[in-house]
């Protein structure tokens, strides 16, 4: 699975490194070293400006955690941060938004938690990693996402509508398959204006585009424990520490 990640890049980088043509600047999120479900993410999509016009390319904040558009409760969301890619076209939670509501999710990498055995002079616990491109570039993890409307709010109040999004996940190879049995994916730059187009909706099309992330180039070390708490953020986090 992909339960953490780090987003690092300020919005004028990620507008320059995908092509965004739109991105309100009202709209800023500060760095993170640990990014928790339910919290705002930047992702990139294409999208008409309200739903008429031309299709444009979009820099926006979505929260992450799908909520299917008939969910009676947005709680559902905290459960909903992954979508198997062997399975994303069946789902009834991800199907329509797999083929209509495609994004990108910019990280810098992710974390994953290798299982250690118990030892004679230990418990059994939970080593945390940080894997990531050896190149450093950014990654462009496969998203979907979805809008949910607060069936209790006022017809006029925005805020009653909720945008939000879940990283697609495979079974792990190279350094993550050491450490997980899943991995998120990611779309290789010359993809993404397919993965992103909503006007491709070929499904065995669309998974033709996904890929392990920097697949064989990837660097994993293992971190600090103090990633777990998710009020934990900063760049230490990422220093390496002994496994």
């Amino acid at each position: 699975m992909c339960g953490r990640y780090v987003s690092t890049r300020g919005p004028q980088d990620l507008v320059r490194l995908f092509r965004v043509t739109d991105w309100d600047q009202r709209d800023d999120l500060p760095p993170s070293w640990n990014v928790a479900p339910t919290d705002d993410v930047w992702a990139v999509l294409e999208r008409a400006p309200h739903g008429s016009g031309a299709v444009r390319r979009q820099l926006r904040p979505l929260r992450w955690g799908l909520v299917p558009s008939w969910a009676k409760d947005p709680k559902i969301g905290a459960r909903m941060i992954n979508a198997r890619m062997e399975t994303v076209h069946e789902k009834p939670a991800f199907r329509l938004a797999f083929v209509r509501r495609r994004c990108l999710l910019p990280a810098d990498g992710f974390y994953e938690w290798q299982q250690i055995p118990a030892t004679g002079k230990g418990k059994a616990r939970k080593q945390p990693y940080f894997i990531s491109p050896q190149d450093g570039q950014v990654m462009a993890l496969a998203g979907l996402y979805e809008f949910w409307r607060d069936p209790s709010a006022a017809e006029d109040d925005d805020s009653a509508w909720w945008t939000t999004c879940t990283i697609l996940t495979t079974e792990a190879t190279d350094a993550a398959g050491r450490i997980h049995p899943r991995m998120p994916l990611a779309v290789d730059p010359g993809h993404q204006d397919a993965w992103l187009d909503p006007a491709h909706q070929d499904p065995a099309r669309l998974r033709a585009l996904l890929n392990p992330p920097a697949d064989g180039r990837l660097d994993a070390h293992p971190v600090s424990t103090a990633v777990n708490d998710v009020r934990n953020n900063g760049p230490q986090l990422l220093e390496r520490a002994e496994a």
